[in-house]
């Protein structure tokens, strides 16, 4: 794909026809919505972080004609309930939070959508439950290896983002930086709210900076923002901290289960975030997904050639002509 070939922005503005919260049990409670048609192709989409929250701008990326979709906010973020809550909140259960908003909605069936984490999110959902799962449209593929957690926090990003990197790492003294998760999470954990908040402010930063190909300052301001700063960073942390709940190289391993759900990969040639080699080794163990690469691209879903690429999958798996 080029710049001269984009064609696909995002569908118009759109409001929930429908939402409301869904208690799954102990002390969280989902916020979720529905938009599109009333029984028309079935979607649900993951977003990314761990702890990200939605944005109206994720509505978009489907023909309102053609869909129902369903877009909620995982345990912790956006208007889901505890805010920025840790404990019981892991991968397991919010696979096991996806399958209960399918069952609630009616569907068979449905399409999976994720980027960056909830790509992970997406194939750890396919892979437990893939009779309920009709496509899988990818974007920023992480797989939670160690390596891509290496990758982000330790040593690769760091040499591209290098004055960035030294704002992440410079907000740690200098003993403490040979495990910077580790360092940010009893800083963001802390009973001390200045220190929770400053921490924050600094991984989401980071975090914001690997996101695109230029700088966005649009962008950063919003990770700055300690509404989306506090859960994303908390939640984040936890969550790298404890390996993603996978075993090392569990989606890889299990891509067997998906072999038959047709598939198709979105991927930033130059993400830093989420780098290629990821998207690649997955299409390598699925060869029937298709592996679209932007050329021009970073990380972030509101990069012309990503939105491009994602709203293309949506039209392709609705039957929609390009």
């Amino acid at each position: 794909m080029s710049t001269m070939e984009y064609e696909r922005t995002l569908y118009p503005e759109i409001e929930p026809y429908e939402s409301g919260m869904l208690d799954v049990g102990g002390v969280h409670s989902l916020y979720w919505e529905r938009c599109g048609t009333p029984g028309a192709k079935p979607a649900v989409f993951l977003h990314g972080g761990p702890g990200g929250g939605m944005s109206p701008d994720h509505r978009r990326q489907w023909d309102p004609d053609l869909y129902d979709v369903l877009l909620f906010d995982q345990r912790g973020c956006g208007k889901s309930r505890p805010f920025a809550e840790i404990e019981h909140n892991d991968t397991r259960r919010i696979v096991e939070d996806v399958e209960r908003l399918r069952v609630m909605c009616g569907h068979e069936k449905w399409q999976v959508f994720g980027g960056s984490w909830g790509a992970t999110l997406a194939l750890a959902y396919a892979q437990a439950y893939p009779d309920r799962t009709s496509e899988l449209v990818l974007r920023g593929v992480f797989l939670a290896r160690a390596k891509e957690k290496a990758w982000l926090y330790r040593y690769g990003a760091s040499e591209i983002m290098a004055e960035q990197w030294d704002s992440f790492s410079g907000h740690i003294p200098e003993a403490e930086r040979g495990d910077l998760v580790e360092a940010y999470y009893a800083r963001l954990t802390s009973e001390d709210e200045a220190t929770r908040l400053a921490a924050a402010r600094e991984w989401s930063l980071w975090e914001g900076s690997v996101a695109t190909l230029l700088p966005n300052e649009e962008l950063l301001d919003q990770f700055a923002d300690p509404s989306k700063a506090v859960p994303f960073a908390r939640i984040c942390a936890r969550f790298f901290r404890d390996d993603f709940y996978l075993e090392e190289g569990q989606l890889l391993r299990d891509v067997g289960r998906i072999r038959n759900i047709p598939g198709i990969i979105v991927q930033g040639r130059h993400d830093i975030c989420t780098p290629p080699t990821s998207a690649w080794e997955l299409k390598k163990a699925w060869p029937e997904a298709e592996l679209w690469i932007v050329h021009d691209a970073g990380h972030s879903s509101g990069e012309p050639g990503i939105i491009d690429g994602l709203v293309r999958a949506t039209d392709k798996l609705a039957g929609k002509s390009a």
